[in-house]
């Protein structure tokens, strides 16, 4: 079970750390949707989001340093999931008729695997381990 541990570690803490950025995320989205259009809260509770996001999956996944080059390079990510996932918001709200508190953590789940090849490939596959 261990050995399982270690080898799966970089996806579980991937998971811990997306969890609590969904989470902050969620609920960001949810106090500025009481005063702005969805799409709007959504796309400021994303933006919050990439930069909590780069700081947990450099930091805590992925062991790294924290990096100018890569800190600017990291939306990049983000704006190839926001191209996905925004559309996917507006197919669930405005056709699927899925309530717009809902529909953001649908498009969270769905985006789960896409997400972590990005942000291994960018954080893990050029940077230097961080010091421990």
């Amino acid at each position: 079970m261990r050995a399982l541990a270690t080898r799966f570690a970089p996806q579980l803490r991937f998971l811990v750390a997306g969890t609590v950025n969904t989470i902050g995320g969620y609920l960001l989205y949810l106090a500025l949707q009481l005063v702005l259009p969805y799409q709007v809260a959504y796309f400021l509770a994303f933006v919050a989001g990439v930069v909590g996001a780069y700081c947990l999956n450099t930091l805590f996944v992925f062991r790294t340093r924290l990096a100018w080059r890569t800190f600017f390079a990291y939306p990049t990510i983000y704006l190839v999931q926001y191209l996905i996932s925004a559309p996917l918001l507006a197919v669930l709200v405005e056709w699927l008729h899925v309530a717009d508190t809902i529909a953001p953590l649908i498009v969270s789940v769905v985006m789960i695997p896409v997400s972590f090849l990005l942000n291994k490939a960018m954080l893990a596959g050029r940077s230097k381990p961080a010091a421990e």
